[in-house]
């Protein structure tokens, strides 16, 4: 099992990850660990865990990070906030593609607000304000 997550960083801007790990505890190594923090997060914290959603494998959840760091900060508060009927129109307010926007970047994935995981490894990136 797999996640991608969003964090709120202290400055309001939003980081998008993902990881094999329990999202929860990636989040206390962003805030905590300097060797396994992303540098941007390092630079935020502290970070709050605002988003999760569990994809089946790792490599789907990379491509679903890849495809929420195109995203506005608006779009992805949208996702964040479950408004993903506002998804839709948000693409087309900033002329993207609507076939993107549907929030469910893969069949396998599911989100939630804060939420829980399983162990490995991670990777991330971050969002904009």
């Amino acid at each position: 099992m797999a996640w991608v997550y969003i964090l709120r960083c202290r400055d309001g801007t939003l980081y998008v990850g993902s990881t094999a790990k329990d999202p929860a505890a990636r989040t206390w190594e962003h805030n905590n660990d300097e060797h396994l923090a992303a540098r941007y997060t390092i630079k935020r914290r502290p970070v709050v865990l605002v988003y999760t959603e569990e994809i089946a494998r790792i490599d789907d959840a990379y491509r679903r990070e890849r495809q929420l760091h195109g995203w506005s900060h608006g779009k992805k508060q949208a996702l964040i906030d479950g408004k993903l009927d506002s998804l839709r129109e948000l693409s087309r307010a900033s002329g993207g593609d609507p076939s993107t926007s549907s929030g469910t970047g893969t069949d396998s994935g599911t989100g939630t607000g804060p939420g829980s995981g399983d162990p490995s490894t991670s990777s991330g990136s971050a969002g904009e304000k």
